[in-house]
């Protein structure tokens, strides 16, 4: 036996002819398969790249920015615009009540200084009534034999007579005669009998003639009540502590006393 006979090859044993040309016709097979992959690969696999252009957007988002920024200030300025409506609305109203309230304390205070003037010239003609009342009280002692004894004449005895005959007459305001009349009527329509001719109302009456003292009356003597180019009434004295005046619509023309209604004043005529 050979000193090599138990040493081992390394070459590896021969496969078989079959197996061999199965495997390099199989190699052979995939090589082509990936050659002609490959020779058709790129064409296949390669991207195809189209360029898309869009829209720009930027001019209509700016227009839709500009006219959304628009809108909201033209709300903040409605807004401000209607709180200052408002604020000046409240504002007149404040100022309409204030002055209501202003003018109707006025027409208060007017109301009250009118009521309160009315009843001090109310309290002055009764203090004058009542001071004529006394200053006759006081002097009918001494005046009574003048005033009974005193006879008109002249003139003054036709006014007299004349007012006397229009006793019961009838009184109506603005009445002129012959048979009703108002104070200032009779008067005037005494005194024209005399050819004197007299102004028409009261308040000038009472400044006719030259003042007198109610102490010293003479008959045809005009009476008035009131102030002096203020009166209310007048009459015509008739002597004996009398007067004929034509009084009121209850009344009419009467005869009466001084005491009845003291006058506050006299004015000759005559």
């Amino acid at each position: 036996m050979s000193l090599t006979a138990h040493i081992p090859s390394h070459r590896k044993p021969r496969r078989s002819a079959p197996k061999s040309a199965l495997r390099a016709g199989v190699a052979g097979g995939v090589l082509s398969t990936i050659a002609v992959a490959g020779a058709a690969g790129p064409a296949q696999a390669e991207p195809v790249t189209q360029t898309i252009e869009m829209p720009t957007l930027t001019s209509g988002l700016s227009t839709a920015v500009a006219a959304s920024a628009e809108a909201t200030q033209q709300v903040a300025l409605d807004l401000e615009t209607q709180a200052q409506e408002d604020a000046a609305a409240t504002s007149a109203a404040k100022a309409a009540t204030k002055a209501k309230a202003e003018a109707v304390r006025k027409a208060e205070a007017k109301k009250k200084a009118e009521a309160a003037a009315k009843a001090k010239a109310e309290a002055a003609l009764r203090a004058s009534r009542s001071e004529a009342r006394t200053t006759l009280s006081a002097s009918s002692g001494a005046t009574a034999v003048a005033f009974s004894s005193s006879s008109a004449t002249g003139s003054a005895a036709s006014v007299v007579s004349f007012v006397r005959a229009q006793v019961g007459d009838a009184y109506v305001s603005g009445g002129t005669g012959p048979n009703s009349w108002d104070c200032s009527g009779l008067v005037q329509a005494a005194f024209r009998t005399v050819g004197v001719d007299l102004p028409r109302v009261s308040q000038a009456q009472s400044t006719a003639g030259t003042q007198v003292s109610l102490s010293n009356l003479q008959p045809g003597d005009i009476l008035y009540w009131g102030g002096a180019g203020s009166a209310y009434h007048v009459g015509v004295y008739v002597g004996g502590g009398q007067f004929v005046g034509a009084q009121n619509p209850s009344t009419g023309v009467v005869l009466r006393p001084l005491s009845y209604d003291p006058p506050s004043g006299a004015v000759r005529v005559l």
